[in-house]
């Protein structure tokens, strides 16, 4: 999986401009499709026939899109004014360098001997950011990117460390990966895998694909935030790299299924699926639009935990990116029965 992980993470797909995603998981997708869909915004949709059927979908999801940036301005000096599209803390982008395509650039601010103390006291916002692409005028720049194109971070996959992997995109490429080797499986029930588009502004994919499959049972595998750094304490680290799969009970945007989350969790704990929960609410996954589709959706999740999240370098470890394949798996053996 962690070969998978790291193709599908070097892939730009900012909310909205998931293509490239789309196509890699299109290909990888087709051979074991029973059902192939996308719909008009994007999402695609693939059913895989199990050795049981319910009378109404289960769906296992995950979102292709990614955090990024679109070109908002060109300056008479060349330089790119830009907004974020999902949401990134400035923060941590400042000299990071970003793509448009073929086009390399590098996130720019004001140099600080020219800042007042004001300003080095507070929170730089993206309208004091700007992208320098190396241009020398407007006429340049144009040449090379256009309003409204998208951007990407530019950061290289690196495993390092004791069994971590740093990437742009963990969040949630490792849900997709998930997904795709699970589609290599004959599944123990009938079962909708569905690859969603623009979850970072809005969670706006979720809803068209609920809509459309009105699934009984939908599982969201996703990434989340993990705090777990120098002097952080008690329930601030929200949940901590190489403690396993999450499985929240509530974020900000849902209060998932009791039923589900104790057959997800009691499916790990017989199976010896390191697992955990989150200490904070905070966040959100696609679960926030699919429980509220039509009459209602049961829903839980399953999640890896991901330090920097939204950031150009974005660290997991490797064992809890498999053991969220392997919680899934879990969950849809569980959920089809002992009837055997």
């Amino acid at each position: 999986m962690t070969e998978l992980l790291k193709t599908l993470c070097a892939l730009p797909g900012p909310s909205g401009c998931e293509d490239a995603v789309r196509a890699f998981v299109l290909k990888k997708a087709k051979p074991y499709a029973d059902a192939l869909r996308t719909d008009a915004i994007g999402n695609v949709m693939v059913f895989r026939k199990g050795r049981k059927t319910l009378e109404r979908p289960v769906v296992v999801c995950a979102h292709m899109d990614e955090v990024g940036v679109i070109v908002k301005k060109i300056t008479d000096d060349g330089m790119i004014k830009f907004g974020f599209v999902g949401g990134v803390d400035p923060r941590v982008v400042i000299g990071r360098p970003v793509r448009f395509g073929e086009v390399t650039g590098v996130i720019g601010i004001k140099a600080v001997h020219l800042t007042t103390a004001a300003e080095r006291r507070t929170m730089p916002k993206a309208k004091d950011l700007y992208i320098d692409i190396g241009a020398s005028s407007r006429a340049a720049a144009e040449e090379r990117v256009s309003l409204g194109d998208y951007g990407v971070f530019d950061s290289p996959v690196v495993e390092f460390g004791d069994g971590l992997i740093k990437a742009k995109a963990i969040d949630d490429r490792v849900g997709c990966a998930a997904l795709l080797k699970l589609l290599e499986e004959q599944p123990p029930i009938d079962t909708w895998f569905c690859f969603t588009v623009q979850e970072e502004v809005g969670l706006r994919g979720a809803a068209s694909m609920a809509y459309a499959l009105d699934p009984d049972f939908a599982l969201v595998l996703e990434g989340t935030t993990a705090a777990d750094l120098a002097e952080v304490t008690d329930g601030k680290a929200v949940c901590h790299v190489r403690g396993g799969v999450v499985l929240p009970l509530m974020d900000g945007a849902t209060i998932y299924d009791a039923g589900l989350f104790e057959l997800l969790r009691d499916a790990c704990a017989k199976r010896g699926i390191a697992w955990q929960t989150k200490t904070r609410v905070s966040g959100g996954t696609d679960a926030g639009r699919i429980h509220k589709s039509k009459a209602g959706v049961r829903v839980c999740a399953a999640a890896a935990p991901v330090r920097y999240i939204h950031s150009p370098s974005s660290v997991a470890a490797v064992s809890d990116c498999e053991a969220v394949l392997a919680a899934a798996r879990a969950f849809l053996e569980d959920l089809r029965g002992d009837d055997e």
